[in-house]
């Protein structure tokens, strides 16, 4: 039996595991589960509520990104997703911290405050989706889904507000590991990885899509994940949210 990959359609931390499956050639079968129902049915399984979470033939259980490409590199060593080289493993080791744990909930907050300012949108999120719903049942779902996503991920306005003035600050920082080569480099690595699948979800948000591609960062994104479903038309945020992003 192949690995199994448990996932919510359009999480970029699922999106991050799933390209290093199909990067290190491992065959695996997508578990999807519904956005906000996820909950307690990974906590069942894995002991935590979140995805991505990958269940090995044999039984094994991972959850969470690194602990699940840490694991996928010792299961198959190449293409290696950290350097040999100890500096720049640390290097490469050290953005992959920081992309999960301040760059990964950016794009949460800001996601759900658009789906929630522009709910006519979110259908564009689902087109590649596995769930056997009906279309006609997604619908009735989404204004619950949103609602407790924006409460589960703390995406408040104002909240969301200091994340798009904090955004270039975010961006200046992955354009600088382009730039010594932490990011970007010949082979995809862990960094690489987890920091494109945030900005590409950034990037289906028009507002944010033109200042992103125009920035080096953005490049990364669309070489690590070139398609990716979903699209916020713009004006899901005011002008003066944006301000600083297009400066």
């Amino acid at each position: 039996m192949p690995a199994t990959l448990f996932v919510v359609h359009g999480s970029h931390p699922c999106a991050t595991v799933e390209r290093a499956l199909e990067l290190k050639g491992i065959d695996h079968r997508v578990a999807e589960l519904p956005p906000a129902a996820h909950f307690p049915v990974q906590k069942l399984l894995f002991g935590r509520r979140t995805v991505p979470a990958l269940r090995l033939d044999g039984g094994e259980r991972l959850s969470g990104s690194r602990e699940i490409l840490r694991r996928l590199d010792e299961l198959v060593p190449s293409p290696a997703l950290l350097p040999a080289d100890p500096a720049a493993r640390e290097r490469v080791l050290a953005a992959e911290a920081w992309g999960e744990d301040a760059l990964q909930p950016v794009g949460r907050r800001v996601l759900w405050c658009a789906l929630d300012r522009l709910p006519t949108a979110i259908p564009s999120f689902q087109e590649h989706s596995r769930l056997p719903l009906p279309a006609a049942i997604r619908p009735l779902l989404t204004p619950a889904i949103v609602a407790i996503e924006r409460r589960v991920n703390r995406s408040t306005d104002a909240g969301v507000r200091a994340d798009l003035q904090d955004l270039p600050r975010h961006l200046d920082r992955i354009d600088g590991w382009l730039q010594d080569g932490t990011l970007g480099g010949p082979t995809v690595n862990a960094a690489d990885l987890q920091i494109a699948a945030t900005l590409r979800l950034l990037m289906t948000m028009e507002d944010l899509d033109g200042p992103l591609r125009a920035r080096p960062a953005g490049t990364l994104a669309l070489r690590v994940f070139p398609d990716w479903d979903g699209l916020v038309p713009a004006g899901a945020f005011p002008d003066e949210w944006l301000r600083a992003l297009r400066a």
